[in-house]
């Protein structure tokens, strides 16, 4: 991908919605991790939690990457993009933030690099399909991801909770690059890559699909458990 062409920007700015997104909840997991330390402990776990936190996360990047280069495992990756997509709907409303705590510095170091590296997973995977290879677009999602980490819990939250819109674009976002990935599998080339018409309608179907299909079945589940959820008449 050519540095600073429209596919690198468009690219750009899916990695920063998804991050956006994805990564308030490990920015939440932090606070929660540390919020029994010494306040002047805090700060300091925070910020060593989430250096440690990101060099993981830069290690399981790198390996995503890699990995997405073997044959057939672009298309096990987009329909697992899929999966996160629908999930990031369907769990709205759920609290998922009561995590484990820690009373000691370097217990909260450990809870919140370990619980980074489990929750990290669907942004790892996201920003590696949306950055396409381009180590260039992986390394800055991962920069763009600290300050997010670090500082931005409580305005992700609060924006969220503004505009709800935002997770609808994310999850949208996370299925294009779902679909992105699934077209982009060289065991379907024959599928998608020639340009004749009906590759083409099977191309944009897919996107269609996969837009259409999270944001319906993450509507239809997130508006069902909220039924479940609701005290009876």
């Amino acid at each position: 991908m050519e540095l600073f062409s429209t596919p690198w920007w468009s690219a750009l700015l899916a990695i920063i919605l998804i991050d956006l997104v994805l990564a308030g909840d490990n920015a939440i997991v932090i606070a929660l991790a540390a919020r029994n330390l010494p306040q002047h402990l805090q700060k300091k776990a925070i910020i060593w939690g989430t250096v440690g936190a990101i060099a993981v996360r830069s290690a399981m990047t790198l390996v995503v990457v890699w990995l997405l280069k073997i044959p057939g495992l672009m298309l096990v990756g987009g329909l697992g993009l899929v999966w996160i997509a629908y999930k990031l709907l369907a769990d709205q409303g759920g609290d998922e933030h009561d995590g484990p705590v820690a009373s000691t510095f370097w217990g909260a170091m450990k809870t919140i690099v370990v619980a980074d590296a489990l929750m990290g997973i669907d942004n790892v995977l996201g920003v590696a399909g949306a950055a396409h290879g381009a180590m260039d677009l992986v390394i800055i999602g991962l920069l763009i991801s600290v300050p997010i980490v670090v500082f931005g819990s409580q305005i992700v939250l609060k924006l969220v909770e503004r505009f709800p819109i935002i997770i609808q674009l994310g999850a949208a976002v996370l299925a294009f690059t779902a679909a992105k990935m699934i077209i982009s599998e060289p065991l379907l080339d024959p599928v998608f890559d020639p340009p004749e018409l009906v590759h083409t309608i099977a191309r944009w179907s897919t996107y269609a699909v996969a837009i259409a299909g999270v944001l319906g079945a993450g509507f239809w589940a997130a508006r069902r458990s909220s039924r479940l959820d609701s005290p009876m008449a």
